[in-house]
Protein backbone atom coordinates (compact mmCIF):
# COMPACT_ATOMS: atom_id res chain seq x y z
CA UNK A 1 0.00 0.00 0.00
CA UNK A 2 1.64 3.41 -0.97
CA UNK A 3 1.10 6.44 1.00
CA UNK A 4 2.02 9.87 -0.56
CA UNK A 5 3.05 12.25 2.37
CA UNK A 6 0.37 14.51 0.52
CA UNK A 7 -2.55 11.74 2.44
CA UNK A 8 -1.25 12.60 5.94
CA UNK A 9 -0.61 16.37 5.70
CA UNK A 10 -4.24 17.68 4.05
CA UNK A 11 -5.21 20.89 4.33
CA UNK A 12 -9.43 21.08 5.88
CA UNK A 13 -11.62 22.50 8.67
CA UNK A 14 -12.17 21.44 11.75
CA UNK A 15 -12.97 20.51 14.31
CA UNK A 16 -12.39 16.67 13.63
CA UNK A 17 -10.42 14.64 10.46
CA UNK A 18 -12.46 11.60 11.36
CA UNK A 19 -15.56 13.55 12.26
CA UNK A 20 -15.52 16.58 10.07
CA UNK A 21 -13.47 15.69 6.73
CA UNK A 22 -14.17 12.21 6.09
CA UNK A 23 -18.08 12.58 6.58
CA UNK A 24 -17.75 15.62 4.12
CA UNK A 25 -15.77 13.56 1.79
CA UNK A 26 -17.91 10.57 1.89
CA UNK A 27 -21.25 12.82 1.33
CA UNK A 28 -19.63 14.41 -1.39
CA UNK A 29 -18.35 11.24 -3.01
CA UNK A 30 -22.20 9.85 -2.73
CA UNK A 31 -23.77 12.83 -4.22
CA UNK A 32 -21.12 12.01 -7.05
CA UNK A 33 -22.04 8.88 -7.34
CA UNK A 34 -25.74 9.64 -7.69
CA UNK A 35 -24.82 11.61 -10.22
CA UNK A 36 -22.85 9.67 -12.39
CA UNK A 37 -25.71 6.64 -11.93
CA UNK A 38 -27.45 9.14 -13.36
CA UNK A 39 -30.31 9.45 -10.53
CA UNK A 40 -29.51 12.99 -9.21
CA UNK A 41 -32.39 14.28 -10.78
CA UNK A 42 -34.39 11.65 -9.25
CA UNK A 43 -33.93 12.12 -5.59
CA UNK A 44 -36.66 13.29 -3.29
CA UNK A 45 -35.03 12.93 0.07
CA UNK A 46 -32.03 11.70 1.36
CA UNK A 47 -31.45 10.21 4.48
CA UNK A 48 -28.36 10.03 6.70
CA UNK A 49 -27.66 7.28 9.48
CA UNK A 50 -24.26 8.40 12.04
CA UNK A 51 -22.97 5.01 13.85
CA UNK A 52 -20.47 4.53 16.83
CA UNK A 53 -18.44 7.74 17.34
CA UNK A 54 -19.98 9.42 14.93
CA UNK A 55 -23.27 9.12 16.30
CA UNK A 56 -22.06 9.68 19.94
CA UNK A 57 -20.21 12.30 19.19
CA UNK A 58 -21.08 13.69 16.08
CA UNK A 59 -22.89 16.73 17.36
CA UNK A 60 -19.99 17.95 19.49
CA UNK A 61 -17.60 17.28 15.97
CA UNK A 62 -19.83 18.90 13.43
CA UNK A 63 -20.03 15.19 11.84
CA UNK A 64 -23.96 16.45 10.22
CA UNK A 65 -22.62 19.95 9.16
CA UNK A 66 -19.81 18.67 6.90
CA UNK A 67 -22.33 15.51 6.01
CA UNK A 68 -25.27 18.61 4.70
CA UNK A 69 -21.86 20.58 2.91
CA UNK A 70 -20.52 17.40 1.43
CA UNK A 71 -23.94 16.69 -0.22
CA UNK A 72 -24.10 20.43 -1.85
CA UNK A 73 -20.65 19.17 -3.27
CA UNK A 74 -18.42 20.87 -1.27
CA UNK A 75 -14.72 19.02 -0.10
CA UNK A 76 -12.90 19.99 3.39
CA UNK A 77 -9.51 21.48 1.29
CA UNK A 78 -12.05 24.42 -0.39
CA UNK A 79 -15.02 24.83 1.72
CA UNK A 80 -15.00 28.35 3.20
CA UNK A 81 -14.80 28.20 7.20
CA UNK A 82 -16.95 31.11 7.50
CA UNK A 83 -19.67 30.38 6.33
CA UNK A 84 -20.36 26.54 6.90
CA UNK A 85 -22.92 27.72 9.76
CA UNK A 86 -25.03 30.47 8.10
CA UNK A 87 -25.90 27.78 4.92
CA UNK A 88 -26.34 24.85 7.81
CA UNK A 89 -28.91 27.24 9.71
CA UNK A 90 -30.78 27.76 6.03
CA UNK A 91 -30.77 24.57 4.86
CA UNK A 92 -32.29 23.61 8.40
CA UNK A 93 -34.86 26.66 8.10
CA UNK A 94 -35.94 26.31 4.60
CA UNK A 95 -36.09 22.08 4.70
CA UNK A 96 -33.91 22.45 1.35
CA UNK A 97 -31.14 21.14 0.54
CA UNK A 98 -28.94 21.40 -2.94
CA UNK A 99 -27.42 18.33 -4.34
CA UNK A 100 -23.69 19.15 -5.70
CA UNK A 101 -25.59 23.01 -5.93
CA UNK A 102 -27.69 21.49 -8.59
CA UNK A 103 -30.76 19.86 -7.69
CA UNK A 104 -32.60 20.41 -4.48
CA UNK A 105 -34.51 18.52 -2.59
CA UNK A 106 -36.57 18.18 0.93
CA UNK A 107 -34.68 16.98 3.97
CA UNK A 108 -35.27 17.60 7.90
CA UNK A 109 -32.48 17.45 9.31
CA UNK A 110 -34.03 16.11 12.68
CA UNK A 111 -35.69 13.46 11.15
CA UNK A 112 -33.35 12.35 8.11
CA UNK A 113 -30.09 13.11 10.07
CA UNK A 114 -29.99 10.77 12.75
CA UNK A 115 -27.32 9.81 15.95
CA UNK A 116 -27.05 6.23 16.82
CA UNK A 117 -25.44 6.85 20.33
CA UNK A 118 -25.23 3.02 21.16
CA UNK A 119 -25.34 1.28 18.08
CA UNK A 120 -22.08 0.88 15.66
CA UNK A 121 -21.59 -0.86 12.35
CA UNK A 122 -18.92 -3.88 12.32
CA UNK A 123 -15.92 -2.57 10.18
CA UNK A 124 -15.03 0.62 12.51
CA UNK A 125 -16.26 2.26 14.77
CA UNK A 126 -16.80 5.99 12.73
CA UNK A 127 -19.92 4.37 9.96
CA UNK A 128 -22.42 6.02 8.24
CA UNK A 129 -25.05 4.96 6.10
CA UNK A 130 -26.51 7.49 3.09
CA UNK A 131 -29.88 6.84 1.83
CA UNK A 132 -31.17 8.43 -1.28
CA UNK A 133 -35.07 8.49 -1.72
CA UNK A 134 -37.38 9.10 -5.10
CA UNK A 135 -40.77 11.00 -5.01
CA UNK A 136 -42.86 7.75 -3.94
CA UNK A 137 -40.20 7.39 -0.75
CA UNK A 138 -39.01 4.35 -2.86
CA UNK A 139 -34.99 3.49 -2.24
CA UNK A 140 -33.03 5.02 -5.85
CA UNK A 141 -29.20 4.71 -3.82
CA UNK A 142 -27.59 3.40 -0.40
CA UNK A 143 -23.76 3.67 0.86
CA UNK A 144 -22.11 2.68 3.65
CA UNK A 145 -18.98 4.61 4.37
CA UNK A 146 -16.37 4.24 7.13
CA UNK A 147 -14.04 7.10 8.23
CA UNK A 148 -11.08 5.71 9.75
CA UNK A 149 -8.85 8.12 10.59
CA UNK A 150 -7.03 11.15 9.19
CA UNK A 151 -10.02 11.61 6.63
CA UNK A 152 -9.27 8.71 4.64
CA UNK A 153 -12.96 6.48 4.37
CA UNK A 154 -13.48 3.42 2.94
CA UNK A 155 -16.91 2.04 1.49
CA UNK A 156 -18.91 -1.25 1.75
CA UNK A 157 -19.29 -2.95 -1.88
CA UNK A 158 -23.09 -4.51 -2.47
CA UNK A 159 -21.88 -8.25 -0.03
CA UNK A 160 -21.50 -5.64 2.82
CA UNK A 161 -17.57 -6.18 2.31
CA UNK A 162 -15.15 -3.25 2.29
CA UNK A 163 -13.88 -2.23 -0.43
CA UNK A 164 -11.01 -0.88 -0.05
CA UNK A 165 -8.08 -0.83 -3.18
CA UNK A 166 -4.87 0.45 -2.03
CA UNK A 167 -2.97 2.55 -3.99
CA UNK A 168 -0.44 0.26 -5.75
CA UNK A 169 1.62 2.66 -7.15
CA UNK A 170 5.27 0.85 -7.55
CA UNK A 171 7.96 3.25 -5.11
CA UNK A 172 11.28 3.37 -5.36
CA UNK A 173 12.02 2.47 -2.19
CA UNK A 174 9.07 -0.08 -0.50
CA UNK A 175 9.14 0.03 3.43
CA UNK A 176 6.58 -1.46 5.60
CA UNK A 177 8.31 -0.44 8.93
CA UNK A 178 11.06 1.29 11.03
CA UNK A 179 13.28 -1.70 10.43
CA UNK A 180 13.29 -2.10 6.67
CA UNK A 181 13.33 1.97 6.75
CA UNK A 182 16.41 2.01 8.39
CA UNK A 183 17.92 -0.74 6.39
CA UNK A 184 17.18 1.18 3.17
CA UNK A 185 18.77 4.09 4.61
CA UNK A 186 22.41 2.16 5.54
CA UNK A 187 22.07 0.21 2.36
CA UNK A 188 22.23 3.16 0.04
CA UNK A 189 23.48 5.66 2.30
CA UNK A 190 20.37 7.63 2.44
CA UNK A 191 18.55 9.85 4.88
CA UNK A 192 14.78 9.22 5.75
CA UNK A 193 13.71 12.17 3.79
CA UNK A 194 15.69 11.12 0.70
CA UNK A 195 14.20 7.77 0.75
CA UNK A 196 10.59 9.47 1.14
CA UNK A 197 11.53 12.11 -1.37
CA UNK A 198 12.19 9.19 -4.06
CA UNK A 199 9.13 7.83 -3.24
CA UNK A 200 7.32 10.97 -3.34
CA UNK A 201 8.36 11.42 -7.21
CA UNK A 202 6.09 8.74 -8.13
CA UNK A 203 2.99 11.12 -8.13
CA UNK A 204 4.91 14.59 -8.33
CA UNK A 205 8.02 15.81 -9.65
CA UNK A 206 10.88 17.03 -6.76
CA UNK A 207 9.75 20.78 -7.68
CA UNK A 208 6.17 20.03 -7.07
CA UNK A 209 6.48 18.20 -3.74
CA UNK A 210 8.83 20.89 -2.51
CA UNK A 211 6.47 23.46 -3.36
CA UNK A 212 3.77 21.58 -2.00
CA UNK A 213 5.44 21.01 1.16
CA UNK A 214 5.84 24.61 1.19
CA UNK A 215 2.64 25.72 0.68
CA UNK A 216 1.11 23.17 3.65
CA UNK A 217 3.79 25.06 5.77
CA UNK A 218 2.13 28.45 4.66
CA UNK A 219 -1.48 27.29 5.55
CA UNK A 220 -0.18 26.18 9.52
CA UNK A 221 1.53 29.38 9.54
CA UNK A 222 -1.74 30.95 9.00
CA UNK A 223 -3.62 28.60 11.37
CA UNK A 224 -1.24 30.08 14.33
CA UNK A 225 -1.78 33.22 13.08
CA UNK A 226 -5.43 33.27 12.93
CA UNK A 227 -5.46 31.46 15.83
CA UNK A 228 -3.69 34.26 18.00
CA UNK A 229 -5.68 36.91 16.16
CA UNK A 230 -9.11 35.45 17.05
CA UNK A 231 -10.91 36.01 20.25
CA UNK A 232 -13.99 35.03 22.37
CA UNK A 233 -15.67 31.70 23.26
CA UNK A 234 -15.53 28.45 21.53
CA UNK A 235 -18.99 27.24 19.74
CA UNK A 236 -20.57 23.76 21.92
CA UNK A 237 -21.88 25.05 24.91
CA UNK A 238 -18.77 24.50 27.22
CA UNK A 239 -17.71 27.61 26.98
CA UNK A 240 -14.51 27.66 26.85
CA UNK A 241 -12.32 31.04 26.27
CA UNK A 242 -9.67 31.18 23.76
CA UNK A 243 -6.48 31.54 25.31
CA UNK A 244 -3.86 32.81 22.87
CA UNK A 245 -4.92 36.08 21.94
CA UNK A 246 -3.88 36.80 25.66
CA UNK A 247 -1.25 34.66 25.90
CA UNK A 248 0.69 36.05 23.02
CA UNK A 249 -0.21 39.71 24.40
CA UNK A 250 1.07 38.39 27.44
CA UNK A 251 4.68 37.02 25.44
CA UNK A 252 4.91 40.23 23.79
CA UNK A 253 4.48 42.40 26.29
CA UNK A 254 7.61 43.52 28.49
CA UNK A 255 5.89 44.41 31.78
CA UNK A 256 4.49 41.18 32.28
CA UNK A 257 8.25 39.03 31.84
CA UNK A 258 8.50 39.36 35.71
CA UNK A 259 9.41 37.84 38.51
CA UNK A 260 5.83 37.37 39.49
CA UNK A 261 4.71 35.58 35.97
CA UNK A 262 8.33 33.77 35.38
CA UNK A 263 8.56 33.08 31.91
CA UNK A 264 9.92 29.30 30.61
CA UNK A 265 11.08 30.42 27.17
CA UNK A 266 10.19 28.75 24.08
CA UNK A 267 7.87 26.45 26.17
CA UNK A 268 5.76 29.19 26.38
CA UNK A 269 5.60 30.41 22.76
CA UNK A 270 5.70 26.38 22.00
CA UNK A 271 2.83 26.36 23.89
CA UNK A 272 1.07 29.75 22.03
CA UNK A 273 1.33 28.00 18.88
CA UNK A 274 -0.38 24.59 19.84
CA UNK A 275 -3.10 26.75 21.57
CA UNK A 276 -3.39 28.60 18.57
CA UNK A 277 -4.48 25.78 16.29
CA UNK A 278 -6.28 23.64 18.41
CA UNK A 279 -8.50 26.76 18.96
CA UNK A 280 -9.02 27.45 15.50
CA UNK A 281 -10.20 24.11 15.01
CA UNK A 282 -12.32 24.14 17.73
CA UNK A 283 -14.06 27.08 16.14
CA UNK A 284 -13.78 24.68 12.82
CA UNK A 285 -11.73 26.73 10.99
CA UNK A 286 -8.73 26.10 8.41
CA UNK A 287 -6.24 23.58 9.32
CA UNK A 288 -4.25 21.09 8.40
CA UNK A 289 -4.57 17.28 9.07
CA UNK A 290 -1.80 15.89 10.58
CA UNK A 291 -2.61 13.51 10.62
CA UNK A 292 -5.59 14.29 12.28
CA UNK A 293 -7.62 17.48 13.04
CA UNK A 294 -7.64 16.42 16.99
CA UNK A 295 -3.54 16.37 17.10
CA UNK A 296 -3.04 18.97 14.78
CA UNK A 297 -1.55 21.45 16.85
CA UNK A 298 1.56 19.25 17.88
CA UNK A 299 3.71 19.23 14.45
CA UNK A 300 2.51 22.79 13.75
CA UNK A 301 3.89 24.01 17.05
CA UNK A 302 6.95 21.59 16.54
CA UNK A 303 7.89 23.44 13.62
CA UNK A 304 7.61 26.82 14.71
CA UNK A 305 9.39 26.04 17.39
CA UNK A 306 12.34 25.21 14.95
CA UNK A 307 11.79 27.93 12.76
CA UNK A 308 11.96 30.64 15.34
CA UNK A 309 14.35 28.79 17.84
CA UNK A 310 16.72 26.49 15.86
CA UNK A 311 19.98 29.21 14.65
CA UNK A 312 20.40 27.49 11.34
CA UNK A 313 16.72 26.70 10.24
CA UNK A 314 15.80 26.86 6.50
CA UNK A 315 13.01 26.20 4.11
CA UNK A 316 15.01 22.92 3.29
CA UNK A 317 15.16 22.17 7.06
CA UNK A 318 10.79 22.65 6.72
CA UNK A 319 10.84 20.22 4.15
CA UNK A 320 13.34 17.77 5.78
CA UNK A 321 11.12 17.93 8.58
CA UNK A 322 7.56 16.95 6.43
CA UNK A 323 9.04 14.16 4.72
CA UNK A 324 10.58 12.36 7.76
CA UNK A 325 7.66 12.96 9.66
CA UNK A 326 5.46 11.59 7.01
CA UNK A 327 7.75 8.69 6.94
CA UNK A 328 6.87 7.87 10.42
CA UNK A 329 3.58 8.65 10.05
CA UNK A 330 2.42 6.22 7.48
CA UNK A 331 4.21 3.60 9.57
CA UNK A 332 1.39 4.12 12.25
CA UNK A 333 -1.49 4.53 9.52
CA UNK A 334 -0.32 0.92 7.96
CA UNK A 335 0.71 -0.88 10.94
CA UNK A 336 -1.52 0.49 13.50
CA UNK A 337 -4.38 3.29 13.39
CA UNK A 338 -4.67 7.23 13.19
CA UNK A 339 -8.03 6.80 14.89
CA UNK A 340 -9.23 7.76 18.14
CA UNK A 341 -12.55 6.20 17.57
CA UNK A 342 -10.11 2.67 16.76
CA UNK A 343 -7.64 3.14 19.37
CA UNK A 344 -7.92 5.96 21.79
CA UNK A 345 -5.88 9.31 21.89
CA UNK A 346 -2.67 7.32 21.41
CA UNK A 347 -3.28 7.24 18.00
CA UNK A 348 -3.79 10.67 17.11
CA UNK A 349 -1.75 12.73 19.61
CA UNK A 350 0.77 9.75 20.30
CA UNK A 351 1.12 9.69 16.38
CA UNK A 352 1.57 12.96 15.67
CA UNK A 353 4.28 13.40 18.42
CA UNK A 354 6.16 10.90 16.99
CA UNK A 355 6.29 12.18 14.03
CA UNK A 356 7.04 15.74 15.26
CA UNK A 357 9.95 14.41 17.36
CA UNK A 358 10.98 12.66 14.49
CA UNK A 359 10.91 15.69 11.87
CA UNK A 360 12.73 17.69 14.30
CA UNK A 361 15.58 15.09 14.97
CA UNK A 362 15.78 15.04 11.05
CA UNK A 363 15.85 18.65 10.75
CA UNK A 364 18.65 19.56 13.16
CA UNK A 365 20.80 16.87 11.91
CA UNK A 366 19.70 13.56 13.47
CA UNK A 367 20.92 10.45 11.72
CA UNK A 368 18.20 7.54 11.17
CA UNK A 369 18.66 6.28 13.76
CA UNK A 370 18.48 9.19 16.43
CA UNK A 371 15.16 10.28 14.46
CA UNK A 372 13.56 6.73 14.43
CA UNK A 373 14.84 6.80 18.57
CA UNK A 374 13.15 10.07 18.71
CA UNK A 375 10.23 8.55 17.38
CA UNK A 376 10.33 5.73 19.44
CA UNK A 377 10.31 8.19 22.89
CA UNK A 378 7.61 10.10 21.53
CA UNK A 379 4.79 7.07 20.96
CA UNK A 380 5.97 5.22 24.19
CA UNK A 381 5.16 8.08 26.41
CA UNK A 382 2.02 8.24 24.76
CA UNK A 383 0.83 4.71 25.28
CA UNK A 384 -2.58 4.55 26.78
CA UNK A 385 -3.54 7.81 25.88
CA UNK A 386 -7.81 7.66 26.04
CA UNK A 387 -9.80 9.78 23.89
CA UNK A 388 -12.80 11.22 26.18
CA UNK A 389 -13.89 14.49 24.80
CA UNK A 390 -15.75 16.16 27.27
CA UNK A 391 -19.25 17.27 25.70
CA UNK A 392 -18.08 15.23 22.21
CA UNK A 393 -16.20 18.55 21.67
CA UNK A 394 -12.46 18.66 20.62
CA UNK A 395 -11.65 21.15 23.38
CA UNK A 396 -11.44 19.95 26.86
CA UNK A 397 -8.68 17.89 27.22
CA UNK A 398 -7.70 18.34 23.43
CA UNK A 399 -6.16 21.35 23.39
CA UNK A 400 -4.23 21.65 26.05
CA UNK A 401 -3.01 17.79 24.80
CA UNK A 402 -1.59 19.05 21.79
CA UNK A 403 0.36 21.58 23.88
CA UNK A 404 1.95 19.13 26.24
CA UNK A 405 2.30 16.17 23.79
CA UNK A 406 4.33 19.20 21.12
CA UNK A 407 7.01 19.82 24.12
CA UNK A 408 6.96 16.10 24.86
CA UNK A 409 8.17 15.96 20.94
CA UNK A 410 11.05 18.48 21.26
CA UNK A 411 12.33 16.76 24.87
CA UNK A 412 12.16 13.00 22.38
CA UNK A 413 14.09 14.90 19.82
CA UNK A 414 16.41 16.31 21.92
CA UNK A 415 17.08 13.08 23.91
CA UNK A 416 17.58 11.45 20.96
CA UNK A 417 19.86 13.46 18.96
CA UNK A 418 22.00 13.41 22.61
CA UNK A 419 22.16 9.92 22.25
CA UNK A 420 24.01 7.69 19.16
CA UNK A 421 20.63 6.10 18.30
CA UNK A 422 21.05 2.87 20.61
CA UNK A 423 17.94 1.98 22.24
CA UNK A 424 16.25 -0.78 23.29
CA UNK A 425 12.74 -0.19 22.61
CA UNK A 426 12.56 -0.10 18.90
CA UNK A 427 9.87 1.86 17.01
CA UNK A 428 8.30 -0.79 15.64
CA UNK A 429 7.58 -2.20 18.73
CA UNK A 430 6.14 0.43 20.41
CA UNK A 431 3.85 0.97 17.06
CA UNK A 432 2.37 -2.82 17.65
CA UNK A 433 1.91 -1.48 21.32
CA UNK A 434 0.28 1.12 20.90
CA UNK A 435 -2.00 -1.26 18.09
CA UNK A 436 -2.37 -4.13 20.86
CA UNK A 437 -3.01 -1.51 23.61
CA UNK A 438 -5.89 0.35 21.51
CA UNK A 439 -7.35 -2.64 20.84
CA UNK A 440 -7.82 -3.80 24.42
CA UNK A 441 -8.94 -0.44 25.28
CA UNK A 442 -12.54 0.06 26.67
CA UNK A 443 -14.74 1.69 23.66
CA UNK A 444 -15.83 4.05 26.24
CA UNK A 445 -12.65 5.40 26.21
CA UNK A 446 -12.30 5.52 22.18
CA UNK A 447 -14.64 8.45 21.15
CA UNK A 448 -17.76 8.27 22.71
CA UNK A 449 -17.50 10.76 25.10
CA UNK A 450 -19.10 8.07 27.34
CA UNK A 451 -16.37 7.50 30.04
CA UNK A 452 -13.38 9.29 31.52
CA UNK A 453 -13.19 13.21 31.82
CA UNK A 454 -16.31 13.54 29.41
CA UNK A 455 -18.52 11.51 32.46
CA UNK A 456 -16.70 12.61 35.43
CA UNK A 457 -16.61 16.27 35.16
CA UNK A 458 -19.98 16.10 33.87
CA UNK A 459 -20.81 13.99 37.08
CA UNK A 460 -18.81 16.57 39.36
Amino acid sequence: MAISLFDLFKVGIGPSSSHTVGPMVAANRFAQQLKQRGLLMTVARIKIDLYGSLGATGKGHGTGKAVLMGLEGELPEFIDPSLVDKRVDRIEAQSKLSLLSRHPISIDVQADLIYHRVDRLDFHANGMVLAAFDQKDALIHSATFYSVGGGFIVQENASGEVTFVPDSTELTYDFHSAGELIALCREHNLSIAQIMMENEKAWRTEEEIKQDILSIWKVMQECVKNGIKNEGILPGGLKVKRRAASLYRDLTSKTRMDMITPSLGAMDWVNLYALAVNEENAAGGRIVTAPTNGAAGIIPAVLHYYWEFCPRSSEEGIIEFFLTSAAIGLLFKENASISGAEVGCQGEVGSACAMAAAGLAAATGGTPEQIENAAEIGMEHNLGLTCDPIGGLVQVPCIERNAMAAMKAINSASMAIRGDGSHYVSLDKVIRTMRDTGRDMNDKYKETSRGGLAVNVIEC
